[in-house]
């Protein structure tokens, strides 16, 4: 058989046609199937110039960068930190009464899916775990409620927490292979609490598995009452209190329902006053009222005792930058809330900038094998359990489990740490911010103790438990698996993240907490029909992945529903079409506002490529011009 040549410059043409194609035209699908695997950690390489080749002032130059890059790493993460506390402040003022009204209705609190996610609404309005959490523990120190209702409250906060690392992970939604490994990175962690709660909050209901357990280790033992350490605190304290100060008291106070919280600032004016008691003759209604009968005595119709009267009195003012603004809460929670968003999200991009500018040549290669590399047989099987030991020691010291899994979205998004890797990570940080809770519950008064310390273990026992459930045996690590997909959903649409957020953080625990409120016949009547559909659907698609042939013809695949019911394609296009009208709307107001002739000869798809560059919407159009470009080779190889 002859061999076929095309001339010259007609085959250079196709050639560059084909590889045009192929580097811009990337479908979900095709994408899968050209990368090998999409999930593979890409390599930093080095564009410097070798260390071998430098001279002696070279190599010194090239160590005071590397320093002074650190040293800024270090400063950036340091206001990374800090905005996240003033951030927590922010939305206390913003959202914290409201927490404290929420918290005070105890009939919906009987209800545990409401205490669920009640417990998450809390955290998302406060924005730190620990603040819902001590909450919980002045309401329950004060009898106005029972360990039992706040085992389900203390499982919130556990998902609630976890919204931060995710909208750490959207500000990196720039790059799609880099948004794709930040956002299953830290949705692995959300993942790991929903799923969690799906199977431990139907075993509390039905057996109290969580309280029995908490009350024997509680009778057990005689625990004496000890002191929280401040690590991290300590410095970032030296910051965010010159900036605002919070009473936690308000909110606590709101909870468990003195009236006079209502009316008190949560702005911190007095940081140091002086209580006086004094033990002096009071009016009360009756007899019954009374300090003791012996100290009753009656004048008339008024009936006295003795009681001992607190009195408070200021010292000395604190000193922050809103302690002399007569603004009210709202006003100054928005105004931290952007400050705290802008520095939060500035800090951000500038760490994964310098780990990207640090993190090169061996240096990249020496981090990613010590995080990423298992012992050697037959001990492969500790690291995991190694990462966990270092999760939760990093988030002792920061005293966060926000800050930490925060810290390392960026880490993932670059390619440093693996899924893999951030998994066990992110369960350490669980259990890392509930040893932090039992220690500081063991500060609390002898009398409460018993009861806070128990709530501190509920939570620690709840993430133990998730740990034991998700993670010992890799076939039920199916956070990863989650995480993973949803990864390369949002890298195809990135606009799926935030309706990702939006639902599972906002909507549904509304939803839920709405049919609370009607009472048990509606929430059972509307959401057990739900329930069971969404049973059918994962059923249906688990045997159209592994078992097609158990399911009858028509429902082998979803083809039979309209292609918006199953496909995100025709949602895409729609929020293109969105996207792009918006922007020419406000390019066409800057346009008039500057007195500029609009450009008629600029062509539409141009302008459509620039303003949503999303290559799912041109899934159609790639594909008709890969179908003319095979037509005119054949065209043209014809004998």
């Amino acid at each position: 058989m002859d061999t076929l040549h095309l001339p010259q410059p007609m085959a250079a043409q196709i050639n560059e046609d084909k590889a045009s194609h192929a580097h811009w035209t990337v479908t979900p699908i095709e994408e899968e199937q050209e990368a090998a695997d999409p999930w593979d950690m890409p390599e930093l390489k080095d564009t410097g110039v070798p260390w071998s080749a430098l001279d002696t002032k070279g190599k010194v130059l090239r160590v005071l960068v590397s320093v002074g890059k650190f040293i800024l790493l270090l400063g950036f993460l340091y206001m990374f930190i800090c905005s996240l506390d003033i951030l927590s402040s922010a939305f206390q003022l913003v959202g914290g009464k409201a927490a404290g009204d929420i918290f005070q209705d105890n009939t919906v609190l009987s209800n545990p899916l409401a205490g669920l996610v009640i417990g998450v609404l809390v955290t998302l309005l406060v924005q730190s775990s620990s603040t819902s959490s001590s909450i919980v523990v002045s309401m329950v120190s004060s009898g106005l409620l029972t360990v039992q209702l706040a085992v389900p409250i203390i499982m919130g906060t556990n998902i609630g927490t976890s919204v931060t690392n995710t909208l750490v992970a959207m500000t990196q939604a720039g790059d799609r292979s880099t948004f794709r490994r930040a956002f299953a990175g830290a949705t692995v962690h959300d993942f790991f609490n929903w799923l969690s709660v799906l199977v431990l909050l139907p075993l509390e209901v039905a057996t109290g598995y969580l309280y029995v357990v908490t009350k024997l280790i509680i009778d057990s033992f005689k625990i004496e009452s000890g002191e929280a350490p401040d690590l991290l605190n300590v410095i970032t304290d030296i910051l965010t209190e010159s900036i605002i100060q919070l009473d936690q008291s308000v909110i606590s106070g709101i909870a468990t329902g003195d009236p006079e919280a209502r009316n008190k600032s949560l702005i911190k004016k007095w940081c140091q006053t002086f209580t006086n008691s004094t033990l002096m003759n009071v009016t009360v209604p009756g007899p019954e009222n009374c300090t003791s009968p012996s100290l009753c005595w009656f004048d008339g119709n008024y009936t006295f005792t003795l009681k001992n009267i607190s009195e408070t009195y200021n010292v000395q003012r604190c000193k922050h930058l809103f302690v002399n603004v007569n603004l009210p809460d709202l006003a100054v929670g928005l105004i931290l809330l952007a400050l705290s968003l802008l520095v939060l999200c500035s800090c951000l991009i500038l760490i994964v900038k310098l780990l990207n500018s640090m993190l090169k040549g061996q240096v990249a290669a020496v981090i990613k094998k010590i995080l990423n590399t298992d012992f050697p047989f037959p001990f492969g099987w500790v690291t995991g359990y190694i990462a966990i030991l270092v999760g939760a020691g990093m988030t002792f010291i920061v005293q966060s489990s926000s800050v930490f899994t925060s810290a390392i979205t960026p880490l993932v998004g670059i390619g440093v740490i693996s899924i893999e890797r951030a998994y066990p990570l992110s369960l350490g940080s669980n259990i890392g911010t509930t040893t932090t809770a039992i220690l500081a519950a063991m500060a609390s008064p002898g009398d409460t103790l018993a009861n806070a310390l128990q709530i501190a273990l509920v939570h620690f026992l709840f993430n133990i438990s998730g740990i034991i459930l998700w993670y010992p045996i890799p076939f039920t690590r199916v956070p990863i698996r989650l995480a993973k997909s949803l990864g390369n959903i949002t890298a195809s649409y990135r606009w799926f993240a935030a309706i990702y957020i939006i639902f599972f953080f906002f909507v549904l625990p509304l939803f839920i907490f709405s049919l609370s409120l009607a009472g048990w016949q509606v929430l059972v009547g509307v959401g057990a029909p739900l329930v069971v559909i969404l049973i059918i659907i994962i059923v249906i698609n688990t045997l159209q992945k592994w078992k097609p042939g158990c399911l009858p013809a028509a429902l082998r695949s979803w083809d039979f529903l309209p292609l918006w019911a199953h496909s995100l394609a025709p949602w895409d296009k729609v929020v293109g079409v969105i996207t792009t009208k918006c922007c020419c709307c406000c390019k066409c107001c800057q346009i008039s506002a500057d007195d500029q002739e609009p450009s008629d000869k600029e062509p539409v798809g141009n302008n459509n490529t620039e303003v949503y560059d999303n290559p799912a919407m041109s899934a159609e159009k790639e594909v008709e011009n890969e179908i003319n470009l095979e037509l005119k080779i054949l065209k043209m190889t014809k004998l």
